[in-house]
């Protein structure tokens, strides 16, 4: 029998390029699935389609074996199908069914604080310090926290400008910052001295820096170990 070749428009009956085919709504799930819920979603029969989509809901399930007996995923997965039906599909589901607005729903924006303060590295706390030191009666306490603000200002100076600075210059920030409600530039009080601000800075940064130390001191301290070991000499 001789051999004939086949043509190609009869061997093809059908092919389906990417570009042809309706976009996916969810796509990790992939064609397949898209397809069996396409064809459930046309069932007359309500026993065999909410059949059909309880089959569905196993093999959507299947794909995340370790979700899969968790109750609020299986919501999430009735949700799911809803939701890839275009909200076509009419079944009796044990969840509440989303709906088309509700997926659209945004959440408000949320206001982000857009402060541009002149002295930038005293911080948003300090400001809201001298607020509220500018919102208390005259008071010995008031006198107390205007003080502790100006240390405060005083440390957070040092910390990002490492040269000296001196108690008027902390008094002025402070006028300035509080539009002239706190005014200490005429006044006799001394803030702690720049010396003992450093000290305290030095010592708060090695603390935070001693787990650190003590990590790689005993990685180091392994590592040597390893090496005795491994060149240790043999009788």
């Amino acid at each position: 029998m001789k051999y004939e070749r086949e043509k190609a428009s009869d061997v093809v009956h059908h092919l389906e390029y990417n570009a042809e085919r309706t976009p996916l709504i969810i796509p990790e799930y992939g064609r397949h699935l898209q397809k069996l819920i396409d064809q459930a979603t046309a069932i007359e029969d309500r026993n065999e389609r909410n059949k059909a989509a309880k089959y569905i809901i196993q093999v959507m399930g299947s794909l995340n074996p370790h979700l899969r007996d968790v109750p609020d995923f299986q919501h999430k997965l009735w949700d799911q199908l809803f939701i890839m039906s275009d909200f076509r599909i009419e079944v009796d589901s044990p969840y509440p069914i989303p709906t088309r607005e509700v997926l659209q729903l945004r959440p408000d924006p949320l206001a982000y604080p857009q402060n541009f303060p002149k002295y930038r590295f005293y911080g948003n706390n300090i400001q809201y310090m001298i607020n509220v030191a500018m919102g208390w009666e005259d008071s010995e306490l008031k006198d107390a926290l205007i003080k502790v603000v100006a240390n405060h200002m005083k440390k957070s100076y040092l910390s990002w400008n490492k040269d000296t600075v001196t108690d008027a210059v902390i008094f002025e920030h402070l006028y300035e910052m509080s539009g002239g409600a706190l005014n200490l530039m005429e006044s006799s009080e001394e803030l702690l001295g720049t010396t003992e601000i450093m000290r305290t800075n030095k010592k708060t940064s090695n603390k935070s820096m001693q787990p650190q130390n003590q990590q790689n001191q005993h990685q180091n301290k392994n590592k040597n170990q390893n090496n005795k070991k491994q060149f240790k000499k043999k009788n």
